[in-house]
């Protein structure tokens, strides 16, 4: 549904980025971790389900992490993440597939590749457990996202309106990602994902497992977004800012 007119100067320059990327020679096949089942396991163990982010930099935040990337990933786990969010985009983000490499052979929680993934080839590019896929940039969702789950990937299908939630359910996505954060006016606003998350018809709402994305920095936000339904939660920044592991355990603390 791609829709990429009207984004702000900072993502056109991603998204100009990532269509002159090219993918993989050979179809990946991965084994992946469970997503739904770690974040269901977090909340059975008292914690809150979180996805930190290993995020060295970003065309929203000041400075940039240099610290090696499979510690802060370790810190983040033993600080309660049940899962991580890898950055491999490499020009406005700082990332790298084989950051992501290392990253998931040193841990055993699920590892979602955060990228700007366009077409097909640009999926073959590292194993991950979780490939992201951004509704408002991809041509044609259900192609794209079956061709991620036939190499083995679960799909993180990020939102930002009903509409777009929509049609992701409709192209198969069984998670989903509300992203606070409008791509169009980089602004961030918590009621984004109380809005679109109550407009999940109650029958779809019951297959979808639902992330909320972007904003979140304090255990307030974070008891806010579980009250309106957040099954997880993506916090990069908030905790990329400080030491990680005490800012993940203020985070995953219930």
């Amino acid at each position: 549904m791609n829709t990429r007119e009207e984004v702000a100067p900072a993502v056109q320059s991603i998204l100009e980025a990532a269509e002159g990327r090219t993918g993989g020679d050979q179809p990946l096949s991965v084994t992946p971790r469970s997503l739904p089942d770690a974040l269901a396991a977090a909340e059975t163990d008292g914690r809150v389900p979180l996805i930190a982010e290993v995020k060295p930099t970003s065309p929203t935040t000041d400075g940039e992490r240099t610290d090696d990337p499979v510690e802060l990933a370790e810190a983040m786990v033993d600080g309660g993440a049940a899962a991580l969010s890898v950055l491999t985009e490499p020009e406005h983000f700082g990332g790298a597939p084989e950051t992501l490499e290392a990253v998931r052979e040193a841990v055993d929680v699920p590892v979602l590749r955060k990228d700007f993934i366009l077409r097909e080839a640009q999926l073959d590019v590292v194993e991950a457990d979780v490939a992201l896929l951004i509704a408002r940039f991809v041509d044609d969702l259900e192609e794209l996202l079956a061709a991620a789950r036939d190499r083995g990937f679960q799909v993180l299908v990020e939102a930002h309106t009903p509409e777009e939630v929509e049609a992701a359910i409709d192209a198969g996505a069984t998670i989903v990602g509300v992203n606070n954060r409008d791509l169009g006016r980089l602004d961030v606003d918590l009621g984004t994902f109380e809005r679109v998350a109550d407009s999940i018809p109650a029958t779809a709402r019951e297959s979808v497992t639902l992330i909320a994305e972007s904003g979140i920095t304090s255990r307030d936000d974070a008891s806010r977004m579980r009250a309106a339904g957040a099954d997880g939660l993506l916090v990069g920044s908030a905790i990329m800012d400080g030491d990680v592991r005490t800012n993940t355990e203020r985070l995953t603390d219930v």
